[in-house]
């Protein structure tokens, strides 16, 4: 079986994932307790390291709708959205994402963070949160004109994706369904490879006034 693939049908996959939890909770202790270790240093360390290295810097220009030199965007929309209108959102998902990202949601499952752990199961070693790579998506959703709301989102997880992997979200409006809202495909690619597949609808307002 290729390490890079999901087993077919997906629901192999969702069973697998659910064992995998329940293995947590019965068993692995110990496997726990290092991805708690690992996440205690980065949440201890991470805020001093900012400011040392200029992150606070880079928030700030979030903050004021900026985007930072390390994400590739590529945006073909009008001024208004239209059927036809896509975006990409590319970046690196680097260690450091996969820590901040476990520390905020809670999710400290060892497939994502002790690689003596995930070296034993399907995947030969630590695979990114599938929730995180799908968070690209909401990113090249948020660079469409006006003011974006989710309303729901259809995803099919076709392959895995590893720790520093390049990946590409793509979201293009492919339907006016009316009442400001749209149907999107939003996908994910790894080196030209899909990854996710899947498609969102969403209610598409004017920017609010500016004061």
């Amino acid at each position: 079986m290729n390490d890079d693939t999901y087993p077919t049908p997906f629901n192999v996959w969702a069973d697998a994932s659910s064992r995998v939890f329940t293995s947590i909770l019965e068993a692995n202790q110990a496997a726990n307790k290092a991805a708690f270790s690992m996440l205690g240093a980065a949440s201890m360390n991470g805020v001093d390291n900012e400011a040392d290295t200029g992150t606070s810097v880079a928030e700030e220009q979030m903050t004021g709708g900026l985007d930072l030199p390390e994400w590739d965007i590529e945006r073909n929309v009008g001024a208004t959205p239209d059927v036809g209108d896509s975006v990409r959102f590319a970046k690196t998902i680097s260690q450091r994402d996969i820590e901040r990202f476990a520390a905020a949601s809670g999710d400290t499952n060892p497939i994502h963070l002790n690689e003596a752990w995930a070296k034993k199961t399907r995947f030969n070693g630590r695979i990114v949160h599938g929730i995180l790579v799908t968070g690209l998506i909401s990113a090249a959703l948020a660079r469409l004109p006006g003011s974006i709301v989710y309303l729901s989102q259809d995803l099919e997880f076709r392959a895995p994706v590893r720790i520093d992997d390049y990946v590409t979200a793509t979201v293009e409006l492919v339907e006016d369904l009316g009442g400001d809202q749209y149907r999107l495909r939003t996908t994910v690619t790894k080196d030209d490879d899909q990854v996710i597949d899947g498609e969102a609808v969403v209610l598409i307002d004017e920017e609010p006034a500016e004061t």
